[in-house]
């Protein structure tokens, strides 16, 4: 059975409810995960969604701030909106769906971006992340006979040398820092997640879902940063059948800086 999973930090997703509902139209995922609704629960766009035949929705919202939101075209079951490091802020749902004969469990993840300064003495929203993604260990890819897990999101980390447009010059920048990008993969490996966006493609070959907001010409620069994920339990990578970053995306109206990326499975 095709399944599909999109993921979008959506950057307020009232503002740009016109570039979502284009999204859906013309990729129309199983599932799709956003992040940064900017919006709290009584004010979701739920309407605009189930027009679209996304009648399955959760959400995890807060006023002006933060927030993720899963929605489905087939049945989902909310799980659990996890609190982090003691804050309530609204950065994590997760749901189940069946799909082929398997249910998946599904992370929606929003990561703190940690402010500008990688230090975490003088920056608090650096501590804060980095406890973030500590307290990100006990997120285990739980999976048997019967059931996978997928975890998705805007993670805010560029682990990999490639996946900026210049490691030298981004090694002291957050995001990409070596304190992040090894407490990252530490906890990656721990969760025995797959990093689905590297499974085949070579380590040598950029790989970006981010492009700034400050750049005159992003196309045309092209710096940008691979901060959206696509992980998986290691039993449901004989069944993925590839991925799309959706680059074309940045260029919509009134883009995110960030762009979908659609993950495929082939599920029996």
């Amino acid at each position: 059975m095709p399944f599909s999973v999109a993921t979008w930090n959506i950057n307020s997703v009232r503002l740009r409810m016109p570039i979502v509902e284009r999204l859906l139209v013309e990729q129309a995922p199983d599932v799709l995960c956003l992040q940064e609704t900017k919006v709290p629960d009584e004010l979701f766009p739920e309407k605009a969604f189930r027009k679209l035949g996304y009648e399955h929705i959760a959400f995890h919202g807060q006023k002006g701030y933060h927030g993720v939101a899963t929605v489905a075209r087939r049945p989902i079951e909310i799980v659990e909106k996890r609190r982090f490091c003691e804050i309530e802020d609204s950065r994590h749902l997760s749901v189940t769906v069946r799909a082929g004969g398997k249910t998946i469990l599904l992370h929606n993840f929003y990561v703190p971006a940690g402010g500008d300064e990688p230090d975490p003495e003088i920056n608090r929203k650096f501590r804060h992340k980095l406890d973030f993604v500590a307290e990100m260990n006990a997120i285990r890819a739980e999976h048997d006979d019967v059931s996978g897990s997928i975890l998705v999101g805007d993670l805010n980390i560029a682990p990999l040398e490639h996946d900026v447009w210049s490691h030298k010059q981004l090694l002291k920048v957050v995001s990409h820092t070596p304190v992040e990008t090894e407490s990252f993969e530490a906890m990656r490996l721990a969760g025995n997640w797959v990093d689905l966006m590297r499974l085949n493609v070579p380590y040598e070959q950029k790989l970006y879902t981010w492009w700034s907001y400050r750049a005159q010409d992003w196309e045309a620069s092209d710096r940008g940063r691979r901060l959206d994920h696509v992980w998986s339990s290691p039993n449901l990578v004989p069944s993925f059948a590839g991925y799309e970053i959706l680059r074309l995306a940045r260029g919509w109206e009134r883009p995110s800086d960030h762009v979908p990326v659609i993950a495929r499975f082939d599920l029996e």
